[in-house]
């Protein structure tokens, strides 16, 4: 019972883990950069508040690695979202089955839990000089349907901690 306690806590932890992939110009020397600032048309597909979650998140995270916002900055941030359904995993099965020469059978599932919310949020830095993409981070995770400001709050916080661990990158030499 004990090992299924744990196994059961590891998938839990699993499923609800976000996956970040980056993408950067090589040819850029990110040590240059030391101020930033959003587009005014920041945050495609998210709502208002959602939008000053994860601006205030990433200003705070870029500050912590010491840039600062500024009217005249060295690249500009983009955030798009895309938002899908996620996929149940969790059902409760039900069958009613017959045996003897005559086979019949009847199953299905019931759907638990909350409907969740496939979040991809797309973070791009665009150099203000030349309007090229210089670097960009892709997150995916998912959301309740239904949630506090607090847990989006927490959510949001999360996220932008995993995609900020890729910038800036550390190039190979």
């Amino acid at each position: 019972m004990k090992y299924l306690k744990i196994l059961f806590l590891f998938v839990l932890m699993s499923c609800s883990s976000t996956k970040v992939v980056y993408d950067y110009d090589s040819k850029m020397d990110f040590t240059t950069y030391k101020t930033f600032n959003y587009f005014e048309d920041v945050g495609k597909g998210l709502n208002e508040l959602d939008v000053k979650r994860i601006t205030n998140e990433l200003s705070e995270g870029l500050q912590q690695k010491g840039m600062r916002l500024s009217d005249t900055p060295d690249f500009y941030i983009n955030i798009v979202a895309k938002d899908r359904e996620a996929i149940r995993r969790n059902t409760i099965g039900v069958g009613i089955g017959g045996g003897g020469n005559v086979g019949f059978g009847i199953s299905g599932g019931i759907p638990i839990g909350s409907r969740k919310i496939n979040q991809e949020i797309t973070v791009d830095f665009v150099e203000s000089k030349t309007n090229n993409l210089i670097w960009n981070g892709i997150a995916n995770s998912e959301i309740k349907e239904r949630t506090t400001p607090e847990e989006r709050l927490a959510h949001y916080k999360k996220v932008i901690i995993e995609i900020l661990k890729g910038f800036p990158p550390n190039k190979k030499k």
